[in-house]
């Protein structure tokens, strides 16, 4: 029962963003807003409404490690997995713009993150020797969710400035009217909310029938399920030609989820963080400027490339697993 409540779970969160993402894009159609706008706060946001219905549950629950590792696994699952899929699929062409303003602005708040925990963590009062991967070193304040959720506003606000203005390219989405648009935003937000508590709490007790430890599902079956309309955007954006959308739709992600969804777990609970969850932070700092290095030659992700970045998923998993 637990299994069948885990998978209708997914389903929910699933549906429910497809949902939220179509009542949400025709309505900034119907508002004439700017595509790449749509991509960065809609799109990004809307396919990341998984993780923050996971995360926010968690949150509130007191699961402090699967808020955390559901976010760092989703994270890592969206540059390795889904860019790799993508540029095997097709090599993608990376605007000068995303180099110089999204890979930098996720691999600086990755670094920054990674300072402020594993900075005072290691240096600090709780050395990372000797203690057990599973033991709370340090936490995510209240006030420290305030600044990454303000980080996040301000991250918006800019793209804003420099966007506004330009042409608008809303692609092959659909004309749906106002009213129907909010029916879908509001059933899809219902659908997100359900299958998310449904998810965390099968989660929970599927790491205690198993004997796997709460971080360890977070990082992987949470992380990749809650990630999979990020696959799917992705998947369905590199076969109808749209790169730009695929590799926005991953940056925007990632943001969302490392400023705006961590920051609201932590104002609602302290979130606390373990030395396996340091370590998979560090992990998601290394795999983010890698992916930058490789966008950053020739301004592509080419399918040599999407294969290394698939078998650095792959080692990374089996790490997660065997720890």
């Amino acid at each position: 029962m637990t299994i069948i409540l885990l998978v209708v779970g997914f389903i929910m969160l699933l549906v429910g963003a497809q949902h939220f993402v179509d009542g949400s894009a025709a309505l900034a159609k119907n508002c004439k807003v700017s595509s790449l706008i749509i991509g960065l706060t809609i799109v990004s946001a809307g396919t990341s409404a998984p993780e923050l219905a996971v995360s926010l549950s968690a949150a509130a629950q007191g699961s402090s490690e699967i808020a955390l590792s559901n976010i760092l696994g989703s994270n890592i699952f969206n540059l390795l997995a889904i860019l790799g899929i993508s540029a095997i699929m097709s090599p993608l062409i990376v605007e000068k713009n995303i180099i110089k303003r999204d890979f930098a602005g996720t691999a600086l708040a990755t670094l920054l993150l990674f300072i402020c925990l594993a900075g005072f963590s290691i240096v600090g009062k709780y050395p990372a020797t000797g203690v057990v991967s599973s033991a709370y070193i340090t936490e995510v304040p209240r006030f420290g969710g305030l600044m990454l959720a303000g980080a996040y506003i301000i991250y918006l606000a800019y793209v804003f400035t420099k966007e506004s203005g330009k042409e608008e390219n809303f692609g092959e989405c659909r004309t749906i009217s106002n009213p129907k648009c909010a029916g879908l935003i509001i059933l899809g937000l219902l659908m997100i909310i359900i299958g998310g508590r449904l998810v965390v709490h099968c989660a929970k007790e599927l790491a205690m029938l198993v004997g796997m430890s709460q971080t360890l599902v977070g990082l992987t079956i949470v992380a990749i399920g809650t990630s999979l309309p990020e696959l799917v955007t992705s998947i369905v954006a590199t076969r109808k030609g749209q790169l730009g959308i695929a590799l926005g739709n991953v940056l925007g992600s990632n943001m969302f989820n490392l400023l705006f969804i961590l920051g609201l777990s932590a104002m609602i609970s302290p979130i606390q963080v373990n030395i396996a969850s340091i370590y998979d932070l560090f992990i998601l700092l290394i795999v983010t400027i890698i992916t930058w290095l490789f966008a950053f030659t020739e301004r592509k992700l080419n399918k040599s490339e999407g294969v290394i970045m698939l078998i650095m998923y792959a080692l990374t998993m089996t790490y997660a697993i065997t720890r």
